[in-house]
């Protein structure tokens, strides 16, 4: 069975107390967006004390300091744990060809890493934003749990049960994490997801997400999908439904999962005015959002929404772009 490497980390523990945990794994860029997650829990939780983690392989001075400034808000503390690169190195095959960094793996050290700061840890992708109170999470009893975790959508859990060939059918988005952390490492959860990696992960969709459904096939506590809504806009945009469609009380934490994002304001989703909400508040408030499409993809995504906004000249502008764009990467 493969072994988890000692993390190379830099970090500092000021003592035990009521804080609610919570723990992101973000490449240096994606501060801006963790940014906004963090201001939308602290708008919506404003009586609590939490302790924010962050684990990158870099970051950069700024984003250091804005996110350890966070700490002088009365009940917050936050600590920096940066990794040494080298740590997924054998990891490189999976993400060389996708949109996926190392990052997605680093949440695979959490348990190991944070065991002598807490008992319990929330694992939050960084494209969520909170809009509710974590109440009733944090009253959740994990006691004889791993992990709890939410169902993915119905058509993805469907084809991913079968690829899979998971037992008990059911499959989880791993953007949501409430670790259990003593149990976790009872149970050796994190060699056996990297096993199932280096062994299994050509098979792999979506490479720790699917290797943590085999590695927890039956043994992950399932709870409500408030927990970890997950929202794509691109079927929004795509039909000219630019509202944020969401029944009231239905999502605590929106999970804007796919390639729009809310910070791209170039899309024209409801969602970005949200996001630009928290946004504001947070410590990344002078960072503009992509006013622009960022890469090719996005440019001819951007074009398939001007067309359904029936704004034809300017989608075939953008399609011409992305023509570019693509010939130059």
């Amino acid at each position: 069975m493969a072994e988890l490497p000692e993390p190379v980390l830099q970090s500092g523990y000021a003592g035990g107390d009521d804080s609610f945990h919570i723990v992101f794994c973000v490449d240096d860029r994606y501060f801006r967006c963790m940014g906004a997650t963090i201001a939308s829990i602290l708008e919506h939780n404003p009586l609590r004390h939490f302790t924010f983690h962050v684990l990158a392989t870099k970051v950069s001075d700024d984003n250091r300091r804005l996110f350890e400034g966070l700490a002088q808000r009365p009940g917050v503390r936050c600590h920096v744990h940066l990794l040494d690169a080298g740590l997924f190195d054998r990891f490189e095959q999976y993400t060389r060809s996708s949109y996926y960094s190392s990052a997605i793996f680093a949440r695979l050290v959490i348990p190991d890493l944070l065991k002598s700061y807490t008992d319990r840890v929330l694992y939050l992708d960084a494209d969520i934003l909170c809009v509710g109170s974590i109440d009733a999470l944090d009253a959740l009893d994990l006691t004889q749990d791993i992990v709890a975790v939410v169902p993915d959508a119905i058509a993805t859990t469907q084809r991913r049960v079968a690829a899979l060939q998971l037992k008990h059918g059911r499959y989880f988005n791993s953007g949501m994490l409430f670790i259990n952390i003593a149990r976790w490492l009872e149970a050796g959860i994190s060699q056996q997801t990297i096993s199932a990696i280096l062994q299994q992960g050509e098979r792999f969709r979506f490479p720790d997400q699917d290797a943590l459904n085999v590695v927890l096939d039956g043994r992950a506590r399932y709870i409500d999908i408030r927990w970890n809504y997950l929202y794509g806009l691109v079927g929004d945009l795509e039909g000219n439904r630019p509202a944020l469609d969401i029944a009231p009380g239905a999502a605590t934490f929106i999970h804007f999962a796919g390639s729009v994002k809310p910070w791209g304001a170039w899309c024209g989703h409801d969602a970005v005015k949200l996001f630009e909400h928290c946004h504001r508040q947070s410590a990344w408030a002078a960072v503009p959002l992509d006013m622009a499409p960022q890469n090719y993809k996005e440019a001819r995504m951007h074009s398939r929404f001007l067309w359904a906004r029936g704004q034809r000249l300017e989608s075939l502008r953008w399609y011409l772009r992305y023509l570019r764009m693509r010939r130059r990467r």
